[in-house]
């Protein structure tokens, strides 16, 4: 498979229905929904959704299963930006080039955006707004591992434990602690919810649980790599880069499993990878 023409298709697939899924910018009030369009639509890699729909569709499922919970997994993934970036926490002016939502809309609509995008997607992860979504165990099973992934034991979690951390040395543990919740535990409930949709049986499900949960921690030592801070401030680069080597291979055995339909997911675990050369 052509990964760049792979993901050009997803990414324009997921920003479609992200555009039907978001209220209209015209809609009642229309600053909060102008705001939750501005921090969703426009650039964006959707690595999030694009998991999912690979995941659902590898142990044999229909992708539009899967699509209305991918775009809720972007919105979350929006709203935890949105809020990043608020004076409170990391004070950024600037996201992805323009200015951030709350220097573009105002400190109280953008944090009222990011607790408004949360909750359409729950909506989305309900499966309120699809006909052809699956069955309601299949939602409430999905619902349960993302509020777990985005809560206090994972994302929420991840966030709380980095602010408290600003400015203080930094254990191996405790880094590790941040990464696998602040950042990988999103990536790695994607996998998980787009075999649930998907309909994978107990040992697809484990395999995609294996994956999700190594590419979630390559993503962010990728990212480390990139921004020269969190891992690397403890280890030499090169270390760094092994052990996301490692991960990726090993991500890429999990799923061997679901052999060719498990391609897209191998291809994409070495994208990620290939973020940091």
């Amino acid at each position: 498979m052509k990964l760049e023409s792979y993901l050009a298709e997803r990414q324009t697939l997921v920003n479609r229905a992200l555009e039907r899924y978001l209220p209209p910018a015209g809609g009642y009030p229309q600053t909060i929904h102008k705001a939750m369009r501005y921090s969703v639509l426009g650039e964006g890699k959707r690595i999030r959704p694009i998991l999912a729909l690979a995941a659902c569709e590898a142990v044999g499922g229909k992708l539009q299963k899967a699509l209305p919970a991918a775009c809720a997994l972007e919105m979350i993934h929006a709203y935890s930006l949105v809020h990043d970036d608020l004076p409170a926490m990391d004070n950024d002016d600037f996201r992805r080039g323009k200015p951030s939502c709350h220097k573009k809309f105002g400190e109280a609509i953008g944090v009222l955006a990011g607790d408004a995008l949360l909750t359409l997607s729950f909506s989305l992860l309900a499966g309120e707004d699809s006909k052809a979504n699956g069955s309601a165990s299949s939602h409430l099973r999905v619902i349960g591992e993302v509020a777990r992934a985005i809560g206090t034991e994972g994302m929420i979690g991840g966030q709380v434990v980095d602010v408290a951390s600003a400015g203080k040395p930094l254990s191996p543990a405790l880094l590790e602690y941040i990464n696998t919740r602040k950042t990988g535990a999103l990536i790695s409930a994607a996998v998980r919810v787009g075999g649930i949709l998907g309909g994978a049986d107990p040992k697809k499900a484990l395999a995609l649980k294996r994956y999700g949960e190594k590419i979630g921690l390559v993503f962010q030592l990728v990212d480390d790599l990139l921004d020269g801070d969190g891992a690397v401030r403890l280890r030499a680069k090169s270390e760094v880069r092994r052990r996301a080597e490692r991960l990726t291979e090993s991500a890429i055995e999990a799923v061997a499993p679901l052999k060719e339909k498990g391609e897209p997911l191998r291809a994409l675990a070495r994208f990620l990878l290939e973020r940091g050369h």
